[in-house]
């Protein structure tokens, strides 16, 4: 088949590059990216989930929190196995794991774009539509939100699993390989296509109407207001500026390889592997910058987390008048006074 055919000259590509620097070089970029990937997630889980009882609960947290199990959740299943690849000839993990780390890579994935939307949905209701923002933005609201994100990203990689499979190479019959096999070409492209428009075209633009709304409300709301307003205005375009074009830069290499595959002729040439390697590096620096970006440019998650560690340094919780609410009303850039 022509698709067996392509996997097998991708494998031969692959094989001659083995060997070289990359051996070495690419497991260790790839663990210095889930080391600080691992980190910045678990400590944005850690201390939202030590902040829930002093009264901290808010849909953005939700989200956040959300969004830091779903770019853990890619990062521990995808760059070791995605590392080995590049330093072992073969796949020696078993059938189980072929088919279910590609499937949940796939999932986690989706759960993480699916989650950005819906932080920049939230964003634009609590900013735009203050007033209803309360009847909209709940708890509630926000946990059938994530049911929904976790119940469409695992239909829509299913048919991952269905279609990884541990398979032989002529040309090694005794090494086992995780290949995507398909009956036929026009389903597989089908397929790459919708996960393409739905995993980043249209969540680009959802996240870019979004945004460009709260930036241009914000824009009318505070023009006459004092300097500390119009600095504040300025951080937040800023730090909207920074998230949609990390989204659009970390995410554009690896659909324009995966599209390049499918509906052209991918050369495996040195420049073309180095291309592969960095489109994976970015796709997994996503998942690091994103608790940066949301969580840590915010000057009351600082805060929230100097708490929580001082607090369990000094084994005493501090007073309830001195709690620093976990609030990111406005991008997490300006004090909010904003009840969430």
């Amino acid at each position: 088949r022509r698709l067996k055919h392509d996997n097998q000259m991708s494998y031969r590509g692959d094989l001659e590059v083995h060997g070289g620097p990359e051996v070495v070089i690419v497991p260790l970029v790839f663990g210095f990216i889930f080391l600080v990937g691992v980190a910045g997630n678990t400590l944005v889980m850690v201390v939202i989930a030590r902040t829930k009882s002093r009264r901290s609960k808010s849909t953005t947290n939700t989200f956040i929190l959300n969004l830091s199990i779903a770019d853990l959740s890619f990062l521990l299943f995808c760059v070791p196995f995605q590392a080995t690849i590049y330093s072992l000839t073969e796949w020696v993990f078993g059938a189980f794991l072929c088919k279910f780390v590609h499937y949940f890579v796939t999932v986690s994935m989706l759960v993480s774009i699916f989650t950005l939307v819906a932080m920049s949905v939230d964003r634009y209701i609590a900013v735009v539509h203050a007033k209803k923002s309360p009847c909209i933005r709940s708890q509630r609201n926000a946990s059938a939100g994530i049911a929904v994100i976790w119940l469409l990203s695992l239909v829509f990689a299913v048919p991952v699993a269905q279609h990884q499979r541990l398979t032989k190479h002529r040309d090694a019959p005794n090494s086992s390989f995780c290949w995507e096999e398909w009956p036929e070409r026009v389903s597989r492209h089908t397929y790459k296509v919708t996960i393409l428009v739905i995993g980043y075209l249209l969540p680009l633009l959802l996240i870019t109407c979004c945004y460009a709304k709260v930036v241009y409300h914000l824009h009318k709301k505070i023009k006459n207001m004092s300097k500390k307003s119009e600095r504040s205005k300025k951080k937040t375009a800023q730090t909207v500026l920074l998230l949609v074009a990390a989204f659009l830069m970390c995410w554009l290499p690896h659909h324009v390889v995966v599209m390049w595959v499918e509906f052209g002729t991918f050369p495996l040439t040195d420049g073309s592997f180095v291309l592969r390697i960095v489109s994976h590096c970015l796709v997994y620096g996503n998942s690091c910058v994103n608790p940066i970006l949301y969580a840590f440019l915010s000057e009351n998650f600082r805060k929230a987390c100097q708490q929580v560690f001082t607090s369990r340094l000094l084994t005493s919780a501090p007073p309830v008048a001195t709690v620093v609410r976990l609030r990111m009303e406005n991008f997490s850039t300006t004090h909010s006074t904003t009840n969430v």
